[in-house]
């Protein structure tokens, strides 16, 4: 059983603790260098609000990167899967065997999370278009990482356009930690977990982010950008 002392208050807080971490690994790398021209990618809707605080803290823009898990039929918080907003999808294939799952399964639960992704997509960005992030740092961002597939089809969305790809988490199951370390240039994680139930379960406040807390954030992160260009 974790103590009091071990879970983060709330996404907030765990984003502020994720940020000091970040710190401490860039003192042993080049990655404050490459900060300069960085974009932070937070995955809706949980990791918005731990992203919107290393974007601010790092004084970098933020974005998002919408990213649907592919549950089990019965058992939907399970993953089979992921699929990103450009199509990439990630199987968990332990999942696949241990439940006899096909493929064509994954692949008919992925094409009816594309609508939804892009339902999220104009939700979330009122008009706005993504990001560019060619050429560019992306730290990909989200509350924790449980079977890490949704993260993992992040990566693999970004990885052939991002100069360099760091993820960056409160909190990873270590089996999962180890899985996805040799997929990115960096992994930084707060608190890495055995054994690991959930990701709510490190957290005091685990309620669900609405949609209009994303778009508020998003929206948020903009302004404090230009308030600080301006005050410069």
């Amino acid at each position: 059983m974790l103590c009091r002392a071990e879970l983060f208050q709330d996404r907030r807080d765990a984003g502020r603790i994720l940020v000091r971490a970040i710190r401490d690994s860039s003192q042993e790398s080049d990655l404050a260098r490459d900060w300069q021209d960085g974009i932070v990618l937070g995955l809706p809707r949980g990791g918005v609000p731990v992203a919107y605080q290393v974007a601010r803290a790092l004084d970098l823009p933020l974005d998002i990167l919408v990213v649907r898990k592919l549950g089990v039929a019965g058992m939907e918080e399970l993953a089979m899967g992921a699929v990103a907003s450009d199509g990439t999808v990630v199987i968990n294939a332990a999942v696949l065997n241990e439940f006899r799952i096909p493929l064509e399964e994954v692949d008919a639960a992925a094409q009816r999370e594309r609508a939804e992704i892009e339902r999220r997509e104009i939700a979330y960005r009122n008009g706005r278009p993504p990001a560019r992030i060619e050429g560019r740092m992306v730290i990909l961002v989200d509350d924790g990482l449980a079977t890490g597939a949704s993260m993992m089809a992040a990566v693999r969305s970004v990885r052939p356009f991002a100069r360099e790809v760091m993820v960056a988490v409160p909190v990873a199951a270590e089996s999962t930690y180890h899985e996805l370390h040799g997929e990115v240039d960096q992994l930084v994680c707060a608190r890495i977990a055995t054994p690991f139930h959930s990701v709510g379960s490190f957290y005091r406040n685990f309620e669900q982010t609405t949609e209009e807390e994303v778009c508020t954030l998003l929206s948020q992160a903009g302004d404090d950008r230009q308030r600080l260009r301006a005050a410069s």
